[in-house]
């Protein structure tokens, strides 16, 4: 009797909740259901025995679930992506011939654009909502089905998403999988709810030339949040589609030809041009406007490259006939017993009151006012601030340049009026996408950045950098985020070779994590969206003046 028990039953350890058994063979939905009343947020997959599993995955053994919810930084991912593909269908039925593609975010939602034989208004993405609705509502399963991959390109052909086949070219497996939600057949990097019924959460907004894709979001504590235009960061990005028109490099196909047939030596020296470019107009406005705003201030997101490009804009200052003065926020550390502590008790260095105010705004005033100042020190050895006889005087022709997470924000510069300040944005803003509707997130470039970073400069592992990798990301949202639409200027870091670089070095560090680790699944995620590129291992023409030096080593300001 018991033998024949263990062969009907499994038993499933919830996480949170203990031990139930359950019939062999349930799918994970099913399970969850038992759950969802005790989940804050919409459970849409689970992590099994370590492993990311779609809900529709049946449970043959005893075995640990994990739930993943659709406000988590899986689950988010997993929703948008979901969402993604109802709103490719219904435009492809209200607008026979268009091409949808998925873009980038703004305003904590997803920026897409539909080409058709005319541009769309509100009336239309009015219909266009109504559509997804009706889907949402009809609660169309997402089939997943494995094809040969030569049927999978004439499937993409007679959509006519050419970067699909494209890519297709470089896959190494004679097979690959797709979904169907309806009639619609495509191809998504990662997994999918059941059905679009899960989908009912989410909010359509046109911004022209394209719309929004809204859904719910974790600090809004599971609802949409409102829609607030970001001006300056959609300029950013538009300008990087035009530097991609001239590339001729928008999605990873692109770049994989011109890497297989050797010719990305002069597409890479237009594409650090284009930052050279960049830089010399920002060094440009200062000087122009040296008389009225002297203080410079620089801040943007982890792996930004913020040091690489405070270092090339100190030269074009120079080149302008400029002597900047850099100084140091680090050195403006309260001692290590006065630092405000996170809600684990913990440190929190990302703390505005981590700086101390008083001092560094006493500084600047003088600074700027033309006296000379001792800088302090901070010795992080000891955790204490010191003097040691470093004085600096700054005359009415220098500019005074400051980099650090809070660089725009007022508060941190609180005795020079705005007027007298310029700031600059810098932030990693990928103008690459693996194909039409597979984006490539900012947040991911710039992870993989810190993960090559922290190994050849901090002797950190890929563990590390993903332990660390969520705190770092709250820190932003809370520090960084908010005033970036304050800045005057923005700088965008990215550059469309560098995941091809950084590819090398990343997956022998992400292979290290082996699948008894609880950053695994992020791992082999991260293993799995390197796949698509192929890697460029000729390093010869990257300038050591490069933003990419700052994380591969050998940049003229380590």
């Amino acid at each position: 009797m018991t033998a024949k028990k263990k062969q009907e039953t499994i038993n499933i350890t919830i996480e949170g909740h203990g031990v139930f058994e359950y019939p062999h063979g349930v799918t994970l939905e099913t399970v969850s259901k038992d759950f969802q009343n005790g989940s804050p947020y919409l459970i849409i997959a689970g992590i099994v025995g370590n492993e990311l599993k779609e809900l529709r995955h049946t449970l043959d053994e005893d075995c640990e679930i994990k739930w993943v919810d659709c406000c988590s930084s899986i689950g988010s991912r997993i929703y948008k992506r979901s969402l993604s593909f109802v709103l490719v269908r219904a435009c492809m039925e209200l607008f026979s011939g268009c091409q949808v593609s998925v873009e980038h975010s703004i305003s904590k939602g997803l920026y897409c654009e539909v080409a058709y034989k005319k541009a769309l208004g509100p009336d239309e993405v009015d219909r266009i909502h109504q559509r997804m609705r009706e889907i949402i509502e009809e609660d169309v399963p997402f089939h997943k089905n494995r094809i040969p991959v030569e049927e999978a390109i004439d499937i993409f052909q007679d959509y006519h998403q050419s970067s699909k086949v494209r890519l297709l070219k470089y896959r190494e497996k004679p097979y690959i999988k797709i979904y169907q939600c309806g009639w619609l057949k495509n191809y998504f990097y990662g997994y999918m709810v059941p059905s679009s019924g899960y989908l009912k959460q989410f909010d359509l907004t046109w911004y022209p030339p394209g719309i929004v894709l809204r859904y719910p979001r974790l600090e809004e504590k599971g609802a949409i949040p409102e829609f607030v235009e970001n001006p300056k960061l959609f300029k950013v990005f538009r300008e990087s589609e035009k530097w991609a028109e001239i590339l001729e490099i928008d999605y990873v196909a692109a770049l994989n030809d011109l890497i297989v047939s050797r010719k990305e030596a002069e597409y890479l020296r237009i594409s650090e041009a284009l930052h050279e470019k960049k830089i010399a107009e920002i060094a440009d406005a200062v000087t122009q406007d040296l008389e009225h705003r002297r203080l410079i201030l620089i801040a943007g997101p982890s792996s930004s490259g913020k040091t690489t490009f405070t270092g090339r804009l100190g030269i074009q200052l120079r080149v302008n006939g400029l002597k900047p003065v850099m100084i140091s926020l680090d050195d403006y550390f309260v001692d290590r017993e006065k630092t405000p502590l996170d809600s684990n008790g913990e440190y929190d260095f990302e703390s505005l009151h981590a700086i101390d105010l008083e001092l560094f705004n006493d500084h600047l005033q003088r600074l700027l006012a033309g006296e000379e100042v001792e800088l302090p020190t901070f010795n992080f050895k000891t955790g204490l601030r010191e003097f040691n006889g470093h004085r600096v005087r700054v005359d009415t022709s220098q500019p005074l340049v400051l980099e650090g997470i809070h660089a725009l924000n007022e508060a941190l510069t609180r005795s020079i009026p705005r007027e007298k300040k310029y700031k600059v944005y810098v932030s990693c803003l990928t103008q690459l996408n693996i194909d039409e509707h597979n984006r490539i997130p900012t947040t991911d470039t710039r992870l993989i950045r810190r993960m090559v970073r922290d190994h050849h400069f901090r002797g950190n592992d890929a563990m590390r950098t993903l332990s660390m990798w969520a705190s770092v990301r709250r820190g932003e949202e809370e520090n960084i985020f908010p005033f970036q639409e304050d800045a005057d200027i923005m700088f965008n870091s990215a550059l469309f070779y560098e995941l091809s670089v950084l590819k090398k070095y990343a997956e022998p560090l992400l292979r290290q994590i082996d699948n008894q680790n609880p950053y695994y699944p992020e791992a082999k995620r991260l293993l799995k969206f390197l796949g698509y590129f192929v890697a460029l291992e000729n390093e010869e023409h990257i300038p050591k003046t490069s933003i990419l030096r700052e994380f591969i080593g050998n940049s003229s300001f380590e």
